[in-house]
């Protein structure tokens, strides 16, 4: 199956794409496309989060769960909207925690691109949905796609920080080895939680801490 994606992830992920649930994921979108279902993001966004951090530049990971599912909200990456796209209730608060910490003013748009580019791997769990039905496709194989990402970065990385913002992140610790890796946890920044923990958990100048640590370059996180 010749999946488009950036090298590096292809050769890394190769027997993930070749397994008989990958096979599924693949059955599954095509069945719902010709049944007229819409999905997002669309086709060419799909493996956007590792088109724009190859393998060998991811320093960060920053797991979402599922893409957006409103019209024109979802490309690729965990919590970013395209330019132009009104910002999502948690990525204000995102933003606004990031001027609490670092003293950055909210951008005025949500594009996240520029920290992708940086080697923040903005992963979501499940990578595609289908439109307005949130956690529509949590069941059609993604999981186990991702999770398998997040255990090949885990044991061929090392000093990677892995930002787990709310209990369904928080369940992918047990994939990432903590002898190796920074896990920085705090509540999801959704306006039902963001007030719980997520709001004062500093990660973004933590993770500066992290990788300052072991000398790797930080993160401009300003947009």
């Amino acid at each position: 199956m010749d999946i488009q994606i950036e090298e590096s992830w292809k050769k890394i992920l190769k027997e993930e794409f070749e397994k008989d649930y990958f096979k599924q994921i693949v059955t599954s979108l095509k069945a719902e496309k010709s049944a007229g279902k819409i999905i997002f993001p669309p086709g060419p966004l799909i493996f956007n989060a590792f088109n724009k951090t190859p393998f060998s530049k991811v320093k960060v990971v920053l797991l979402g769960q599922d893409p957006y599912h409103g019209k024109g909200q979802a490309m690729g990456l965990s919590f970013s909207v395209p330019d132009g796209i009104p910002k999502p209730p948690s990525l204000v608060n995102i933003f606004k925690e990031l001027e609490s910490d670092l003293g950055i003013k909210p951008p005025i748009s949500g594009n996240l691109e520029k920290w992708a580019k940086q080697g923040v791997l903005l992963l979501n769990a499940s990578l595609t949905v289908r439109q307005n039905e949130a956690a529509s496709h949590s069941k059609i194989g993604w999981l186990q796609f991702t999770d398998s990402v997040i255990s090949k970065i885990s044991e061929l990385k090392d000093d990677i920080v892995f930002l787990l913002w709310g209990r369904f992140a928080q369940d992918k610790q047990t994939l990432i080895d903590e002898t190796k890796h920074h896990v920085l946890k705090a509540a999801h920044p959704s306006p039902f939680s963001a007030d719980k923990g997520f709001f004062g958990c500093r990660h973004f100048s933590k993770t500066n801490e992290l990788l300052t640590i072991n000398n790797k370059e930080p993160i401009d996180w300003k947009l």
